[in-house]
């Protein structure tokens, strides 16, 4: 009987997975943007490493907010090579896997990117290079695990399991990235949903970080858990944090909807939800210190 029902939860949260779509409703306006309307920097978001978040996918609402800030966003469609930083810009990667996991979110979760490709990545960062890195909970941590580490970043390949709301004084950090440009866009509270957690190297700066309160549940699928399953510890794990790396600038989090809008039949996920206000403001802060 444990054995069905725990068959049964994992179909209907591989079925409530799918039916994760856009809100396309969510069309803000910016009372201060950073830049006129298609005169800011290039964002080209990933769309050739069978990526969960797209441009005109789920990151749809994502893209909303950047060109209401005056952002040109792109995508990109092709393996990462040195022409692919030819011109410049933000890289966001968000939610990338390897082929073998597209239909099957079961370990092993084998790097999404080639060595080649990680190398190009770190190298094009380390020279002036922008990247902006969201790894959601399993399996898409051990799809970005390689790249990550290439920046000294350890991602956990689990769900991180505890409190989703982060203020200031319990989990939120002031820093650079949380005070934005002035007053009215320092941040107060954010949300998360669910995600996934990472140690930071020397020199990284948190923004989100867990506590022993916290659980990592490292099951080998998605969103099936029993006795075998892994837990340990949040202590000393993060799911955003930012680094100069060389000449350029990396921000890696471990969650993936907070920073767009989505509907799960009618509950929404996201910027759209009334606990996330500021989501938003932590999105347009993030593309302020990369672009800066």
């Amino acid at each position: 009987m444990k054995i069905l029902l725990t068959t049964i939860a994992t179909i209907l949260s591989t079925v409530t997975l799918a039916q994760q779509v856009a809100d396309t409703l969510f069309k803000p306006v910016l009372s201060k943007p950073m830049y006129s309307k298609g005169n800011g920097p290039s964002v080209y978001i990933d769309e050739a490493h069978n990526n969960f978040h797209t441009r005109d996918g789920r990151y749809k609402p994502f893209t909303y907010v950047l060109e209401a800030d005056g952002y040109v966003v792109d995508k990109n469609t092709k393996p990462f090579s040195s022409e692919s930083f030819a011109k410049g810009g933000i890289l966001v990667i968000a939610n990338a896997l390897h082929e073998s996991n597209t239909t099957r979110w079961t370990l092993p979760t084998p790097s999404a990117f080639t060595d080649e490709e990680i190398t190009t990545i770190n190298r094009w960062v380390k020279e002036g290079g922008s990247l902006f890195l969201i790894a959601d909970h399993m399996p898409f941590p051990g799809a970005a695990e390689k790249l990550a580490a290439s920046f000294g970043f350890k991602f956990v390949n689990g769900f991180a399991v505890g409190n989703d709301i982060f203020k200031v004084g319990a989990g939120l950090h002031r820093n650079i990235i949380t005070a934005g440009r002035e007053s009215s866009e320092a941040l107060e509270s954010v949300k998360t949903f669910t995600g996934s957690a990472f140690e930071i190297p020397n020199g990284a700066v948190p923004i989100l970080s867990l506590n022993e309160n916290y659980k990592i549940k490292s099951p080998e699928t998605a969103w099936e858990f029993n006795k075998r399953t892994i837990v340990t510890s949040g202590k000393d794990l993060h799911q955003g944090a930012y680094l100069e790396y060389g000449q350029g600038k990396v921000i890696v989090f471990g969650e993936a909807a907070m920073f767009t809008a989505q509907l799960q039949g009618k509950n929404k996920m996201g910027m759209n939800s009334k606990d996330a206000s500021q989501n938003l403001q932590l999105l347009l802060n993030i593309l302020h210190w990369l672009s800066m």
